[in-house]
């Protein structure tokens, strides 16, 4: 039985569970879901954990002792993330193997870009053919322009990193539109926020590797990591809200 005191409740956790999903479910906020949890480390929540979630006292009535989910709403969840963890992961050893001329960089690329043919095949169940056609093919240009960024930042090209960062920034907000038009539960300046953070920060993780500042490179990694879980489960609410017959044990 959940426990209300003092303007909270005790909510237990989840598969799939973080803190910006339960604010939107709450109707509450990340940051105050953190301020009554500050023992709790936001970023490993573990499933059957006890934690605090703040709601107004009119909202009580509306929260659910228990809030389960299929084992088809789980599986979604946790392949998005995978998908999102292995783009960062090998983001990150490309932008590696770029700036110390490494001998596996070609091989390291390939497999970088086999995330954005994943990436379309996650979603072909649910949009169809067409739409994962185009978002794979959106995914591999973000990768690509990624990659064409970071050998002009090696190489001192400014023009042709500037160009390359332009064409960044534009690809993102194709995606945007894209994702906005085949889920409305997806708005284009909710999807572009998260993609212009995105690149701002692999930029920034590209920018300390090149530099040798393999600190600050470690600190934004974990920042990108973090961020990158939560457009997956972004993406992954906004799925299971526009076919929800395809997950209806989650909404018992």
């Amino acid at each position: 039985m959940n426990n209300f005191s003092n303007g909270k409740f005790t909510y237990v956790v989840q598969p799939g569970d973080h803190y910006w999903l339960l604010a939107q479910r709450y109707n509450t906020t990340a940051e105050e879901i953190y301020a009554v949890n500050p023992s709790v480390n936001p970023y490993y929540l573990r499933p059957g954990q006890h934690i605090s979630i703040p709601v107004a006292q009119p909202a009580f009535q509306f929260v659910r002792q228990n809030h389960c989910i299929s084992q088809a709403e789980v599986e979604l969840r946790s392949d998005m993330r995978s998908l999102w963890e292995e783009h960062v992961a090998w983001t990150r050893m490309t932008i590696i193997s770029l700036t110390f001329k490494l001998p596996d960089v070609d091989f390291v690329i390939a497999r970088l870009l086999q995330n954005a043919t994943d990436m379309g095949e996650m979603i072909r169940p649910l949009y169809g053919d067409a739409a994962a056609d185009r978002y794979a093919t959106l995914i591999k240009e973000h990768l690509l322009f990624a990659a064409d960024l970071v050998k002009a930042a090696i190489a001192g090209d400014e023009q042709a990193a500037m160009t390359a960062e332009q064409k960044w920034y534009a690809n993102a907000d194709e995606i945007a539109v894209f994702l906005s038009s085949i889920n409305r539960f997806l708005s284009e300046e909710e999807v572009r926020e998260m993609f212009y953070r995105h690149l701002d920060l692999t930029k920034q993780e590209a920018i300390f590797m090149i530099n040798m500042e393999y600190q600050k490179d470690i600190v934004v990694y974990d920042e990108i990591e973090e961020q990158a879980r939560e457009m997956a489960d972004t993406i992954s609410e906004a799925m299971v809200k526009l076919y929800p017959n395809m997950f209806r044990q989650s909404r018992n």
